[in-house]
């Protein structure tokens, strides 16, 4: 069964999707009881795990070694948000943005906020990159490396200005962020973009048609799938819809400040 391309797509979906809200949630009860280095640090294993796998799945070009590879890279980018989105791992700048500042200084100070989190991704896409070159299976680099380009995408985005701003789920170290974020119709770069994406959705497609091996061809579906649903993540931006209400419903509420206490779970 987990050789079909239908039901490999159907696993990538809900792989970001379930992946996604188990982040969200893990922030938003680290949010509630002010745990966010513990939430950070009880996750280790997570990325332990995830460096692990993608190690023995190097060389494994099964249909297993495939999807473990593909989980594998889920699970270091997972930790990595995570330790982003509880501050842990964020930036030096802290501070929100101040009116009227020049566009370099602004461009500094969004960097500021983001800075370590981007090194970390870094240092993670180069050594996935160093140990995946001359190994048959490179799948789990390959998966890191568009969830890394899509986020860049995306983050540039937001800076530059998109129609939608999505606060909803910013973490309470985080508040600072969107300040830096700007608001408009469309911009420069958001053409190239999904462009870019859909252009590489096609690559995958064709390579899905053309894949040696039924593991290549799963291997080829995930990615397609994971770069379009980054794809669908760039026209969010962009289209006014309700994209939030997919993980909303399975967060609890955020503390309420004025009882002192948390409100129940929605």
């Amino acid at each position: 069964m987990l050789e079909n391309v239908w039901i490999a797509a159907l696993v990538a979906i809900f792989a970001w999707w379930f992946a996604t809200g188990v982040i969200l949630l893990v922030v938003r009860r680290a949010d509630n009881s002010d745990g966010h280095l513990w939430a950070t640090l009880g996750n280790v294993p997570l990325l332990i795990l995830g460096g692990t796998g993608a190690w023995i799945t190097f060389t494994d070009t099964s249909l297993f070694g495939v999807y473990g590879a593909f989980f594998s890279a889920l699970a270091i980018w997972g930790w990595i948000e995570l330790a982003f989105l509880t501050g842990v791992i964020a930036g030096p700048n802290r501070y929100p943005l101040r009116a009227g500042v020049p566009e370099w200084e602004r461009f500094i100070r969004a960097w500021g906020t983001v800075a370590y989190h981007e090194v970390a991704l870094v240092m993670a896409l180069m050594a996935l990159s160093l140990f995946a070159y001359g190994m048959p299976n490179k799948f789990a680099f390959w998966t890191f490396a568009i969830l890394y380009v899509a986020r860049i995408s995306a983050k540039l985005n937001l800076y530059l200005g998109v129609r939608k701003v999505n606060t909803e789920f910013i973490p309470k170290p985080l508040v600072h962020v969107p300040s830096h974020f700007r608001e408009s119709r469309i911009n420069w770069l958001f053409p190239t973009s999904v462009t870019g994406l859909s252009f590489a959705v096609a690559c995958f497609m064709e390579r899905i048609a053309d894949a040696p091996t039924p593991a290549a061809a799963i291997g080829f579906t995930l990615l397609a799938v994971m770069t379009a649903l980054a794809l669908l993540e760039h026209w969010f931006m962009v289209v006014r819809l309700p994209d939030e209400k997919l993980w909303r419903w399975m967060l609890p509420k955020e503390q309420d400040t004025t009882s002192g206490g948390p409100e129940n779970a929605l």
